[in-house]
């Protein structure tokens, strides 16, 4: 019996460093999009799309690989299936044009308030109750919000209100992706669900191509700063969650995810430079707050 706890125990550490390191390179990913962006004169449009048409490349020869006789979608999924791929496109191009803009830091934290707007829909559409601890919810991470993106330090900054809207886009679209892949995600392997909405994504943004500016010919620094975008931050960061999540409840892996907001201030503090204001620090601490009550038991 010992010897059975002992396993299990250890399975729940790796199990938490796997999601903490998930959250870690999750939380990278605004640093990267920067250094990208410095290096090349690429729109966010052109980003999100090369990045997804990446990511989509690797995961298929995984699939291939590891469950070719998987990988189909049923015909009555792929409503759902193509709204999972254009949120995430899109997710990717607003978030690109939230980096640029509000920075690294704002533009993670705005993205957190996810939960409490799939709760908010969830609500509307499939009458899901509203406790009182997911009203809390609502309001503190909305006043975070507001906070991480008042007025006042908007225009100490030189940012813009349009920036903030699209800011707020982010964590919009997100909730969408997770909206629409919530029956999706129980009927199929996880990496076959990674691979139709990366491939829907890549699809979905390739017309958008021919009207933006495209990074190339691409700078030798450039694929460093790529790499780490697709190899770390979004495939590691994917995989590694896959085994979190396997060894943990899904209210603790999604607790632990929160991390990501101190690991991308501390990356765009040392890295960027950028500095958090007081009323900033007090929003992103509403906004953990919030979303925090979603999973207290």
């Amino acid at each position: 019996m010992q010897h059975i706890s002992t396993r299990k125990n250890a399975s729940v550490m790796v199990g938490y460093a796997a999601v903490l390191t998930a959250a870690a390179l999750w939380g990278a990913s605004g640093i990267w999009v920067k250094f990208i962006a410095d290096k090349e004169a690429v729109s966010p449009t052109a980003l999100a799309f090369w990045r997804d048409f990446a990511t989509f490349l690797c995961l298929l020869l995984v699939g291939m690989a590891t469950v070719p006789e998987r990988l189909r979608i049923d015909r009555s999924d792929w409503r759902d299936m193509i709204g999972m791929g254009a949120c995430l496109g899109f997710f990717h191009i607003f978030y690109n044009v939230g980096i640029l803009i509000n920075g690294a830091a704002i533009t993670t934290i705005q993205q957190a308030i996810m939960p409490v707007i799939v709760a908010v829909v969830a609500w509307l559409l499939w009458q899901e109750p509203l406790t009182i601890r997911k009203i809390l919810a609502i309001v503190l991470a909305f006043c975070g919000a507001v906070l991480v993106s008042g007025p006042k330090q908007i225009a100490s900054d030189g940012h813009t209100i349009s920036g903030v809207l699209l800011g707020f886009s982010v964590p919009c679209l997100y909730a969408g992706w997770n909206l629409f892949g919530k029956k999706i995600r129980m009927r199929y392997d996880s990496i076959v669900v990674l691979i139709f909405a990366f491939g829907t994504a890549t699809v979905i943004l390739l017309p958008l191509q021919f009207f933006v500016p495209q990074p190339w010919p691409v700078q030798s620094a450039t694929w460093i700063w790529f790499t780490g975008l697709i190899g770390l931050s979004t495939l590691g960061a994917f995989f590694l969650y896959a085994v979190g999540i396997g060894r943990l409840q899904a209210s603790i892996a999604s607790i632990l995810l929160m991390s990501e907001i101190a690991f991308a201030v501390l990356y765009a503090y040392v890295l960027l430079n950028e500095r958090l204001g007081l009323l900033q620090i007090v929003g992103s601490v509403l906004v953990v707050a919030g979303v925090l009550q979603l999973f207290r038991k």
